[in-house]
């Protein structure tokens, strides 16, 4: 272990992040009553150029009007390449009221453009006093941020969450694709005359969870476009949960559930993880470092891994 040690990221569910665009309000009640830890209220693709003002009305109302639980409450604004972004921090924090938990930066593509995004945040919370700090989550959508991955996650102390944003990342990486996540047809190996699949974004998401995990972000997988899929989506997800990734983003209602399902640790595996650590506090107090488990090796090692199933299983039961 190094001596500087691996941070903790935030204690909080985030199995599903469901979207809305802000220029629907009547999805709203729909989205706080859903299954999702987290609800992020849409600002930015979801809502034509037409929309951004009534769009961001809608949702500065619908912060202290809807009842949203104990759901984390996120807001994606605009890109900082276009310009909507400054209006839209600049009155979500000014207008809004101080159930907003955190700000989704979409297209980060270096720690300077969190930079900008915190010293406009920070101002306007000491002017207005507000008594909740605002956390970020930003979007990997471009060659740039998976360049300055490592980068942007220690960008700033409120950087809470990491997303993949699969499409725009394909078109800046000049990938030869129009599916939104999963595997693509074209991204296979041939062996013996059979075509084996393999996901073209994995990479992409390790070089996250990296990140995410050093400086004590939580890494999330993001949208899968094909709805219709259910056992695409699911695939998906179980090969981003088991890189580490904590969550995965729904861009439909049908979604929600396979994510939380998938990102719940199952009863089985939570007590396998249980008797993990009663087998090595055995172990321990015989003086020993390692003991055998259903016949595989188990050790220190075993224990941390264990840790982390029994700690996702108690912060979700204790929501």
């Amino acid at each position: 272990m190094s001596f500087r040690l691996q941070p903790a990221p935030p204690s909080r569910p985030n199995r599903c992040q469901l979207f809305g665009p802000g220029s629907r309000p009547a999805l709203f009640e729909k989205m706080a009553a859903s299954g999702a830890d987290v609800v992020n209220l849409d600002l930015e693709d979801s809502v034509a150029p037409s929309d951004k003002d009534s769009a961001r009305t809608n949702v500065i109302a619908a912060i202290s009007d809807v009842d949203w639980g104990n759901k984390t409450l996120s807001v994606r604004i605009n890109g900082l390449d276009t310009p909507y972004w400054y209006r839209d921090v600049v009155d979500l924090l000014e207008q809004a009221g101080e159930r907003l938990d955190q700000i989704m930066i979409p297209k980060v593509g270096c720690g300077a453009d969190i930079y900008a995004v915190d010293a406009l945040v920070t101002a306007i919370e000491a002017a207005k006093s507000r008594s909740k700090r605002i956390d970020f989550e930003v979007i990997i959508e471009s060659a740039a941020g998976i360049n300055h991955v490592q980068e942007i996650a220690a960008a700033s102390p409120r950087m809470v969450a990491m997303s993949l944003g699969a499409a725009d990342f394909a078109a800046s990486m000049g990938m030869q694709t129009t599916g939104i996540g999963g595997t693509q047809a074209n991204y296979y190996m041939l062996h013996e005359g059979q075509k084996h699949w393999s996901d073209p974004w994995h990479w992409a998401q390790t070089a996250i969870v990296a990140a995410c995990r050093t400086h004590g972000v939580l890494p999330v997988d993001g949208p899968f476009g094909d709805f219709s899929d259910d056992d695409g989506f699911r695939a998906q997800a179980r090969r981003s949960a088991t890189l580490g990734m904590v969550g995965k983003w729904a861009i439909h209602p049908k979604q929600i559930a396979i994510a939380n399902e998938v990102f719940t640790p199952s009863d089985e595996q939570v007590a396998e993880a249980r008797e993990i650590l009663a087998a090595m506090e055995a172990a321990k107090a015989k003086g020993e470092g390692a003991t055998v488990y259903k016949g595989r090796l188990v050790d220190i090692a075993s224990i941390k891994q264990a840790e982390v199933i029994v700690r996702q299983s108690e912060l979700i039961a204790g929501q």
